[in-house]
C-alpha cells in the first residue's frame, strides 16, 4: 500500500475550487485598494539575510527560511559560523522587501509613492491551527508621507477593501509607539528594556492582567509588577484619545463610524514601528485579521535618507476564512459535445468566451448527471449541449447544473 504523500508541514495545496475562491477574493482586495490610488508592485521570495537579520523584524527574524550558500562560496564557508553558511533567505513578511525595492527603485517612482503588494511569505515556525509556515499577505503601503493623512488613507482603504469581501463587522484598534513607551517609562522600566516589557504587555490578550504582571515580576522585580498592575486598574474601557491621534479618528469615524478604538496597551511585534500602530479584528476570529503602523526610520536603513513610511497588512489566510464560501462569478460553462464535433466544440467555446463565460469542454459522457455533479463541486455554474453546431454560441440552450 503506497503511504499517503502530503505537502511539507504548515503549507498546503489547494483544490480548483478553493484556488478560485482565493483568486476571487484577493482580486476584490487589490481591485479595492487600486480604487483608491495604489499601484501593484512585485518583489522576489528572496532577499539578502543582512536585510532579513538587520535587528527591525522582531522575533520573525528568527522564523526566516536561510538559503545555503552555492558552489564555491558554499566550499569556503564550510566549517565556519553557521550564520556564514547562508547569504539569503525567503521573506517573512512583505515590509522589508518594500523598503529595499524603494530604495533601489525611488528615482522611478513618485514623491509620495502608494503601493500595493501580495503574495506568499514564510516563516518556520511550528505549525498549528491558524498559523502556517507559507501563507500570504496583502499590504497597501504609503511612503514619503509623514503627515495623518497617511494613516486615514490607510485605513479608510483597508476598511473599504474588506468591506469588498463582505467583511462589514472588522474594527481596528489604534495606539501610538511614542505613548506607549511613555507608559512603560512611569513604571520604572529601563530605555534598554523597553522591548523586553513590550513582549511582555503583548501577552496581555492572551495571558490577561494577571499574567502580564506576573510576568514583569520575574522579568524586573516587584516593584514594577505593581506599577503595572496600578497601570492597567488605571485603563477604563473607553480610553480619551489623545491629541497624537486625535485627527486620525476624527477623519475615519466620519467615513467608518465606531471602526477604531484607542487602546493603550496595543503594542505590534515588529521593532520598526516609530508612530502610530493598528490591529484589524473581528468578532468570529480568535486572532487578528490584519494590523500595521508607521515606520519612518526603516527605508533610510538602505537609501541613507530618510523617508516617511506606514503601511498595514490584511491577513490574507484568516479573512480567507472569514468571506463568502463560494465564488462570486456564475459565467461559467461546461459544454458536452459528441466526438464528431470536436471543431465545431472549439468554435463554439471561442465565442462563448468572447461573451464572457469561462467555459470547459466535455465530450458526451454515459452519464451526464455524474458529470455535472462533479463539475458542480468544481465551482462549475451552467452547461449546455452541443445540438446544433451551424448556430454556434446562439444556438446553445444554456441551462443551470442542478
Amino acid at each position: 500500500m503506497a503511504s499517503q504523500i502530503n505537502p511539507p508541514r504548515g503549507m498546503r495545496d489547494f483544490l480548483p475550487i478553493e484556488k478560485t475562491l482565493r483568486n476571487d477574493l484577493l482580486s476584490k482586495i487589490v481591485g479595492s485598494y487600486a480604487s483608491h490610488g495604489f499601484q501593484e508592485i512585485e518583489t522576489p521570495a528572496l532577499e539578502a539575510i543582512e536585510r532579513l537579520s538587520s535587528g527591525d523584524g522582531g522575533d520573525n527574524e528568527k522564523l526566516a527560511f536561510r538559503v545555503l550558500k552555492r558552489g564555491e562560496e558554499l566550499d569556503q564557508a564550510l566549517g565556519k559560523n553557521v550564520d556564514d553558511l547562508s547569504d539569503l533567505g525567503l521573506r517573512y513578511d512583505l515590509t522589508v522587501p518594500l523598503t529595499r525595492y524603494y530604495a533601489t527603485n525611488h528615482a522611478k517612482l513618485p514623491k509620495v509613492f502608494k503601493a500595493i503588494q501580495t503574495g506568499p511569505v514564510w516563516r518556520a515556525e511550528r505549525p498549528q491551527k491558524g498559523r502556517y509556515r507559507q501563507f500570504v499577505q496583502c499590504d497597501i503601503d504609503i511612503i514619503g508621507d509623514d503627515t495623518n493623512f497617511a494613516e486615514i488613507e490607510i485605513l479608510n482603504a483597508s476598511l473599504n477593501a474588506l468591506s469588498a469581501i463582505g467583511i462589514k463587522d472588522a474594527k481596528i484598534r489604534i495606539n501610538h509607539r511614542e505613548l506607549l513607551s511613555r507608559s512603560i517609562a512611569s513604571l520604572g522600566v529601563a530605555p534598554s528594556d523597553f522591548g523586553k516589557a513590550m513582549i511582555t504587555i503583548d501577552k496581555l490578550d492572551k495571558i490577561g492582567p494577571d499574567g502580564v504582571e506576573l510576568e514583569m515580576k520575574e522579568r524586573f522585580g516587584d516593584k514594577i509588577s505593581d506599577a503595572t498592575s496600578s497601570w492597567l486598574s488605571s485603563l477604563s474601557s473607553n480610553p480619551q484619545i489623545p491629541s497624537e491621534l486625535n485627527e486620525i479618528f476624527e477623519a475615519v469615524e466620519q467615513l467608518h463610524p465606531g471602526k477604531l478604538r484607542f487602546d493603550p496597551t496595543l503594542v505590534r511585534g515588529m521593532g520598526y514601528y516609530t508612530g502610530s500602530i493598528f490591529e484589524i479584528e473581528h468578532p468570529s476570529s480568535g486572532s487578528s485579521i490584519g494590523g500595521g503602523g508607521r515606520y519612518d526610520g526603516m527605508v533610510g536603513k538602505w537609501l541613507g535618507t530618510e523617508v516617511a513610511a506606514v503601511g498595514v497588512s490584511i491577513g490574507f489566510e484568516r479573512v480567507a476564512e472569514l468571506a463568502s464560501d463560494s465564488p462570486t462569478s456564475s459565467k461559467s460553462l461546461v459544454l458536452i459535445f459528441e466526438p464528431e464535433q470536436q471543431q465545431a466544440a472549439l468554435s463554439v467555446q471561442t465565442e462563448a468566451i468572447a461573451a464572457g463565460y469561462l467555459v470547459r469542454l466535455e465530450p458526451a459522457p454515459k452519464k451526464l448527471n455524474v458529470l455535472l455533479d462533479s463539475l458542480k463541486d468544481q465551482g462549475m455554474a451552467e452547461f449546455a449541449v452541443l445540438e446544433e453546431p451551424k448556430k454556434g454560441f446562439q444556438g446553445l440552450k444554456i441551462k443551470p447544473i442542478g
